[in-house]
């Protein structure tokens, strides 16, 4: 089957229209004030929409997750002259506290902040357990390209590292992951419940090695302020 040109309209075809409505008294411009305008596009609202609800409305304001922001806008870079800069590369962030410390809120404040900043920013988000869920081989899944597609993306959230059962294969796919973003410095916020000396042992020594290497390490308060909101 050949391939149809998009069809235009011509200047008979218009002017057909044009008598029609004529013969029937409407007027021209006032069919044309029907048609809807589209609505401007709004990075924020697309942002949001990409969410979980709960955090649509997260706003960062840790200082070193403040700082973070700032050093990744830094190097975003401009495809073309006059375009968006777009999140590329830049450094890392490992946020470490007690269940309820603000973490995963502080994450997705700081992915709103830089698009508050004007940058594009192509990311994703996944908690590690529904991590190794998706990249457990089973039939009908290819397991090594969503692995490779999660690597590759230009900015990345892991919430909750170290919250799934270690395992041999839970450490080596941590490993692959870690070692590809830390290659191509792509820009990585984790989460996790343990505390910075803890994790060694839990994701051996090659993903905390690089880890340490790739990341600026905060250390937050050991206060849970879920209970802190609930009691209030």
């Amino acid at each position: 089957m050949r391939n149809r040109e998009p069809q235009t309209l011509g200047e008979g075809t218009l002017d057909r229209m044009a008598r029609i409505l004529a013969a029937r008294n409407i007027d021209p411009a006032a069919v044309s004030e029907l048609v809807d305008e589209p609505e401007p596009f709004s990075p924020l609202d697309a942002l949001s929409a990409g969410m979980p609800p709960r955090y649509q409305g997260a706003v960062a304001d840790h200082p070193q997750v403040l700082a973070w922001a700032r050093d990744v806008a830094g190097a975003a870079v401009a495809p073309s002259k006059g375009a968006r800069r777009q999140v590329t590369t830049g450094p890392s962030l490992l946020m470490a506290g007690v269940v309820g410390a603000g973490k995963t809120h502080q994450a997705y404040g700081a992915i709103r902040l830089l698009v508050q900043m004007g940058l594009g920013v192509r990311w994703r988000a996944t908690t590690a357990a529904d991590l190794y869920a998706d990249l457990r081989p089973r039939p009908g899944v290819d397991s090594e390209r969503e692995l490779a597609a999660v690597s590759r993306c230009p900015l990345l959230i892991i919430d909750d590292l170290g919250a799934a059962k270690a395992s041999e294969w839970v450490e080596e796919v941590t490993y692959r992951l870690i070692n590809r973003r830390y290659n191509h410095m792509l820009p990585t916020l984790v989460t996790t419940n343990l505390a910075i000396k803890d994790l060694r042992a839990y994701l051996g020594d090659r993903v905390t090695s690089r880890l340490a290497q790739m990341t600026t390490r905060v250390e937050f308060e050991p206060v849970d302020r879920r209970r802190h909101r609930a009691a209030a």
